[in-house]
């Protein structure tokens, strides 16, 4: 693969010579690196390029590790692969929480490190999310056009939904093959959802009977016992 066609690859790692090392394993399996050593750096290379996926170290004192996640997330949807040494299962799982698309503890096989980073590309590359075009995504029997806020039927009828609906279809294609909590989807949006009441569910409702072939028994949405909702854009 050339650099010119590589997948481009934020590396954010504190400690200069493990930064290094693994650069050069990106680099050699392929993929474009740019490699950061604060949170400071992450967010001035997310300003700079377009970034398919961030590497993030939470190792050393977990809560900043964890904060670098959070700002992360707050200011883009890029696929995240966290890196941890010494860093307990609660701060784990919240890292997951956070919407970390997976965890690799330290020390690890450079080789498995690349094998993960390809697993999540393929997971949230535009052919995973079901896109047929730009800005377009194929959601069970109808198509969503992310910018012009349409979603229409196999005839190319539009289908009528509301802004909130939109909203949660946005959320769920946005992050295919990934369960959303119902915390996460009132995140994503930053609509004034209360996410004490049924209203997630309700809408997923409403758009199961809009996109799935049966309804009764969802293949395109799915409900994650105690994790939320996924969207399983081939619905198999």
């Amino acid at each position: 693969m050339s650099k010119a066609m590589s997948r481009h690859v934020l590396l954010v790692d504190s400690e200069r010579d493990s930064r290094a090392a693994l650069a050069s394993h990106l680099e050699n399996a392929g993929f474009r690196v740019t490699a950061a050593g604060n949170g400071a750096g992450m967010t001035r290379a997310l300003d700079r390029a377009r970034i398919d996926l961030v590497l993030l170290e939470v190792s050393g004192a977990a809560h900043e590790g964890l904060e670098k996640c959070r700002r992360l997330r707050a200011a883009s949807d890029v696929p995240c692969i966290l890196m941890a040494r010494h860093v307990d299962e609660i701060d784990r799982i919240v890292g997951l929480e956070m919407g970390a698309d997976d965890y690799v503890p330290k020390p690890f096989d450079p080789r498995e490190l690349a094998a993960r980073v390809k697993s999540v590309l393929r997971r949230t590359s535009a052919a995973a999310r079901g896109e047929i075009g730009d800005e377009r995504v194929r959601m069970g029997r109808c198509v969503l056009d992310l910018a012009a806020h349409r979603l229409t039927d196999e005839d190319g009828v539009e289908v009528p939904m509301s802004p909130l609906e939109f909203d949660l279809l946005h959320a769920l294609a946005l992050h295919p093959n990934r369960p959303l909590s119902r915390e996460r989807i009132l995140n994503l949006r930053q609509r004034d959802w209360d996410p004490f009441d049924r209203s997630v569910d309700l809408r997923v409702m409403r758009l199961r009977r809009k996109i799935e072939p049966d309804p009764d028994h969802p293949r395109f949405i799915r409900t994650i016992r105690n994790e939320g909702y996924v969207f399983v854009p081939d619905g198999k």
